[in-house]
């Protein structure tokens, strides 16, 4: 029996929960990423390996061409065990380590990302303890604010991350004149689950003024880097399959001003594996309260923890049946109030045993999976598994 990309049959013979990735649908969203990027001679795309580190759909990324973008030590060394070049490899994160930037050191990955004078000063330290000179590009905060969830906006002047733009001038000539670094690009991310391009033609805009600055001050620079932050459509995962990719590199090519030999590099996630996921649950009682029901499944925060910690939407189905719906609250075993998936949301009539499918889990479902109330972290199967 298969109900929709489901192989109930052969799902019902495995322990949940468990994540099941649609292969054939990532490797359709890998070619319209290609298709899209490869109209503009100079784009380059990473893969954001925080969105899901899956080795196996790791190396079918990489065999798709994209390069990796890491924000720590086991996500580079993720992405080297994945075939990945270390030349394709950018490294960001707030909060880099000695351990995790030698590492970056001893592998000459392409880039570090460089969030803080401190930091920069640090990467020039160990890089010169070794006799080698890396590239830095500097993450700078265009305070731009991104319609989407507060916790995912990146951009504003004010924040843990990158630098602000007033302190731009100084921390690039300071770069210039260190020995153990050499200055390549400029980092931006202004947040993530977005969907409306304005906000990255206000990104665009600020570029370029930005550029304008440093050309004033005879700085030019190689590599433009913007991120990534495009979303998936949540309410409709199979109407949405594929992201507005065309939609998205014309917008860039449309309002950023590149100059001559410039190379613009995305670090897309989300869009790239959102889709192609989803967390199967097993419902394990139906309880009746006074004006709810709630399906009670043996998923939880620990296995998806977007709605306890963003109220993300996700779409559920029951994958077991075909009665006509009712409405629910699916919620998870976990000691926590907020181990809730969805309120008042309309199933097809649902008893112990029928499985369940949370759609549109393939970003930060199982990479931010863990084992509180001592639970078992999820396993992750892919339709050749299958």
């Amino acid at each position: 029996m298969t109900k929709g990309i489901f192989n109930i049959e052969k799902f019902q013979r495995l322990s949940t929960p468990f994540y099941y990735y649609d292969t054939e649908l990532l490797r359709r969203t890998l070619t319209e990423i290609k298709t899209e990027a490869n109209k503009h001679s100079n784009y380059i795309v990473h893969y954001a390996i925080k969105a899901n580190a899956n080795t196996k759909l790791l190396k079918i990324i990489h065999e798709a061409g994209l390069g990796a973008d890491c924000v720590s030590g086991g996500e580079i060394k993720a992405a080297l065990e994945a075939g990945f070049p270390a030349s394709e490899i950018v490294y960001a994160g707030v909060g880099k380590s000695d351990w995790e930037i030698n590492l970056g050191l001893d592998n000459e990955i392409f880039c570090f990302n460089v969030e803080s004078i401190p930091e920069l000063e640090v990467i020039n330290e160990l890089a010169g303890t070794k006799g080698k000179v890396a590239n830095v590009a500097f993450r700078i905060n265009p305070d731009v604010g991104a319609h989407t969830h507060s916790n995912i906006t990146t951009g504003l002047a004010e924040n843990k991350f990158g630098i602000a733009m007033r302190d731009i001038d100084s921390i690039i000539n300071r770069a210039l004149h260190m020995k153990h670094v050499k200055f390549i690009g400029l980092h931006f991310h202004i947040g993530s689950q977005i969907l409306d391009m304005s906000d990255f033609v206000a990104l665009c805009r600020r570029i370029n003024d930005l550029q304008n600055q440093l050309e004033k001050h005879g700085i030019s620079v190689r590599h433009i880097n913007v991120g990534g932050g495009l979303g998936i459509d949540y309410e409709h995962p199979d109407k949405s399959a594929i992201p507005d990719f065309k939609a998205y590199f014309d917008t860039y090519a449309k309002y950023l001003k590149l100059r001559h030999g410039q190379q613009l590099h995305f670090e897309l996630g989300r869009a790239v594996v959102g889709q192609c996921g989803s967390l199967i649950t097993r419902t394990l009682y139906v309880k009746q309260g006074d004006t709810k029901q709630f399906a009670i499944v043996d998923a939880g925060m620990t296995e998806l923890i977007r709605p306890a910690l963003y109220q993300a939407v996700h779409k559920i189905e029951n994958i077991s049946s075909n009665r006509s719906t009712e409405i629910y609250d699916v919620v998870g075993p976990i000691c926590e109030t907020s181990d809730v998936f969805a309120k008042d949301v309309l199933l097809n009539k649902t008893y112990r045993g029928d499985l369940l499918a949370i759609r549109s889990a393939g970003a930060y479902g199982e990479i931010m999976a863990s084992q509180y109330n001592c639970r078992k972290l999820p396993k992750g199967y892919t339709t050749e598994d299958l």
